[in-house]
């Protein structure tokens, strides 16, 4: 099995790819398999999430990079920001991953966040897509892993 452990800060031509959900890409220690389906052992420090694009660096020297893969996402829409804002409120409250843009929240598909989404009124559609949200507040600080806020 190719062993990779280290994420690349300059971008380097690739030799494969590696297609991932967002699950996988948040965890440090994994086993996958590249596109042409050889097997792969990922061992990253901790606390790192892998975005589409970034690239890793196998023991044998060839260059991995992370496609993110599709996947069954909720897309809630609305013309009226502050009803935007409110949904991600409470989302973010629910400790949901969300892909923010323009009139638009993207989280992995939940029939229960759906049913809370669509009583705030927004319009919602189910599609497939790469899921890429926000890194966070604490992204990249000290203790960000650590949850400290209360909950009320």
């Amino acid at each position: 099995m190719l062993q990779i452990a280290i994420k690349l800060q300059q971008r380097r031509a690739p030799d494969a790819r590696l297609v991932l959900p967002f699950e996988l890409r948040c965890r440090s220690r994994f086993r996958a398999s590249l596109e042409s389906g050889e097997e792969v052992g990922v061992k990253l420090d901790r606390g790192q999430v892998l975005r589409g694009g970034e690239q890793l660096q196998a023991a044998d020297g060839r260059v991995i990079e992370i496609v993110a893969a599709t996947e069954t996402v909720s897309v809630a829409t609305s013309d009226d920001p502050l009803l935007l804002a409110r949904a991600a409120y409470h989302l973010g409250n629910r400790h949901v991953g969300l892909q923010i843009g323009a009139g638009w929240l993207l989280y992995q598909h939940d029939h229960v966040l759906d049913a809370m989404v669509l009583g705030l009124g927004l319009r919602l559609s189910i599609e497939q897509r790469a899921f890429e949200p926000e890194a966070g507040a604490y992204h990249g600080t000290a203790g960000a892993s650590e949850h400290h806020h209360p909950h009320g």
